[in-house]
């Protein structure tokens, strides 16, 4: 998907298809070769049929299509039909420095030239140009006036010196960054609505149920498969996985819907349909393979629509998102030893779910609220928090300069304070570095 690739452990019964797999060839080989009930051994006894294969034309052997048509019209089909056109590949194009020698290797001039217009007497030149450096996905969701808006993956755009379009009838365009956001893993894009002919429409992802028919749109393994449909179902509705970076680092938690339509490299940004040809999602990433390497198929996940919606709204009116922060460094309660959570944390026996305060960063909000080192969050604006994850989701339900309520353990004794949002996690990523 852009690059990222997303590794799980898996945990199977490899023994059991052993077992399975040698019964079959055992089975097999012990009765002689099987096929549709009757057994051939071999011997050497060889019966010759007494029938010749006939000579003469073979004009005979000729055939010919018929006129017959099948009516194979879908849902899935017409849901293709009508939004093809709103589905776009998204070029990512860098500055790549080259370097040129084929005047040493010709012995001539390679035809550049300095600055005032005479010939470069040098055997080699350097210069950046913008190459493509990845491709995507995208989806055209609005058009107004002279404009379109885009919305794809920020990691199909991240690092980019600009971005190209290619509709779905290989119309190129130049597209321009209106704002991303990394820890939603979205962005927005605008072009000129000269060529758009169709937009997409957003359906609400909390209607989706799991065993529905999915429909993905989008360009694997880059544009020269553009405008590709798979078909899967609605595998899950809200999975909650770590997302890492291009480097494998873990940046965060994010909760999707996981499907096992087809995804594949070049498939981020695009949309996940329903039946509807409502879109109820934005393809993300898939899981490729677990620890040990072994590859794993049918795993895709797709930010949910509402989501999507939330974002974009917000990346097209201020650029970027901003959200609430509470100031702190944190670890899972779940990670820590039993041993440590009595000795050091004092929780009782019960408390075995929430979120440890590692460090809480100067002015903060809460640093302001009285928490502290070791202290531990298990409820936060109601809800309950058992992970970073719930806290993650439970405070950017929040806006900047909300009063939340809080309730935490200190040297074992629950407590309930509040606290006001007064910081983002732009302030926060500047007093860590």
């Amino acid at each position: 998907m852009g690059g990222i690739a997303f590794r799980r452990e898996i945990m199977a019964n490899n023994s059991l298809v052993k077992v399975a797999v040698t019964a079959l060839v055992a089975g097999l080989l012990g009765g002689g070769i099987a096929y549709g009930g009757i057994t051939y051994f071999s011997n050497n006894n060889v019966t010759t049929s007494s029938t010749s294969v006939p000579t003469g034309s073979n004009k005979s052997g000729s055939t010919s299509t018929t006129n017959v048509k099948v009516n194979v019209s879908s849902q899935a089909t017409k849901v293709f039909k009508n939004n093809k056109a709103a589905v776009v590949s998204v070029i990512n194009l860098q500055k790549q420095s080259s370097s040129s020698t084929w005047s040493g290797i010709l012995g001539g001039d390679d035809g550049s030239s300095d600055s005032d217009g005479s010939s470069s007497s040098s055997s080699s030149s350097s210069s950046s140009k913008l190459q493509e450096y990845s491709e995507g996905s995208g989806l055209i969701y609005k058009k107004s006036g002279n404009a379109a808006y885009i919305v794809t993956n920020n990691h199909v755009v991240s690092g980019s010196n600009a971005i190209r379009v290619i509709m779905s009838n290989g119309t190129k365009l130049t597209a321009k960054l209106v704002g991303t956001d990394s820890v939603t893993d979205l962005a927005v894009l605008k072009i000129n609505s000269a060529k758009v002919t169709k937009t997409a429409s957003f359906g609400n992802s909390d209607n989706i149920e799991v065993g529905e028919t999915a429909l993905a749109i989008g360009s694997p393994l880059g544009s020269n498969y553009a405008t590709t449909l798979t078909e899967g179902i609605i595998s899950a509705k809200k999975r909650t996985i770590a997302t890492t970076n291009t480097s494998g680092q873990q940046t965060g938690y994010a909760t999707v819907i996981q499907t096992d339509a087809a995804i594949n490299p070049g498939n981020s940004g695009g949309p996940l349909f329903n039946l509807a040809g409502q879109v109820v999602g934005i393809n993300s990433m898939k899981l490729s393979s677990d620890s040990s390497g072994t590859s794993v198929e049918g795993m895709g996940f797709a930010i949910p629509s509402n989501e999507v919606v939330k974002i974009i709204n917000e990346l097209v009116k201020n650029g970027e998102v901003v959200r609430p922060a509470l100031g702190v460094a944190t670890y899972n309660l779940s990670s820590i030893q039993a041993s440590d959570r009595k000795s050091i944390l004092k929780l009782p026996t019960s408390v075995t779910k929430g979120v440890v305060i590692m460090k809480t960063y100067s002015g903060s909000p809460a640093k302001k609220a009285g928490l502290t080192k070791y202290d531990v969050i298990t409820e936060l604006g109601g809800k309950k928090i058992t992970s970073l994850a719930t806290l993650r989701t439970a405070l950017y339900e929040h806006k900047v300069n909300d009063t939340v309520s809080v309730k935490y353990y200190h040297n074992g004794k629950l407590k309930s304070t509040t606290m006001k949002l007064t910081e983002t996690t732009k302030t926060l990523s500047k007093q860590s570095n």
